[in-house]
């Protein structure tokens, strides 16, 4: 029992660890979004403004609810009830599924308007607002790709439910799986505002 214990131990805190840098990584491009920021605030603000809030805000409500399915899913692998956890973490992949098409018609939108990394149009526009949409587009796309990896990792959570290597009993991987969604989760939370309702 006290093998199990510390294996569980380890396993949090590789997990807490790894989750430090990706931290460090988003923490990084925070900080040089906000000196863009205060260099340039108008070219920030009129670059915001040629977003899609509506599409914005519907991501963030979808990845919301998809922690709140991780959540769902890891409490009932805990009580035992196998099929409510394999069923609200398809629903997580679904919904972060949800997210990648959202973010692809507005990535969409932006190419079509001819706004997008070395575009002519990018390149015409005032200095603040090239750094915008280069920031933009690094950190969305960025985070997208977590989005991805996070919800490969949900698919092999799913299939090792189903086989049984994750139980009541041992549950620690589908614990970690859904730390790492919350993190991406949180991320966007912060990517939002700092886009999309920038003053």
């Amino acid at each position: 029992m006290s093998e199990i214990h510390k294996d569980y131990t380890g396993a949090k805190l590789g997990m807490w660890l790894f989750l430090f840098t990706e931290v460090l990584l988003f923490g990084g491009l925070f900080v040089l979004y906000s000196t863009y920021l205060y260099k340039y605030p108008q070219d920030f603000h009129t670059g915001g403004k040629q977003l899609d809030v509506f599409i914005g805000t519907l991501n963030t409500v979808v990845l919301l609810l998809s922690s709140f399915f991780v959540a769902l899913g890891i409490t009932y692998i805990q009580r035992g009830e196998k099929k409510l956890a394999i069923r609200y973490t398809l629903l997580t992949i679904i919904m972060a599924f949800g997210f990648l098409i959202n973010k692809s018609i507005e990535w969409s939108a932006k190419f079509h308007h001819g706004i997008y990394p070395n575009s002519e149009h990018l390149l015409e526009m005032p200095h603040g607002e090239q750094i915008f949409f280069g920031l933009y587009f690094v950190m969305t796309g960025l985070h997208g790709i977590h989005v991805i990896i996070g919800a490969v990792v949900m698919g092999v959570m799913v299939w090792l439910m189903k086989k049984d290597n994750i139980n009541k009993d041992d549950f620690v991987k589908l614990e970690n799986a859904g730390l790492y969604w919350h993190l991406v989760d949180l991320i966007w939370i912060f990517l939002f505002p700092l886009f999309y309702l920038v003053l």
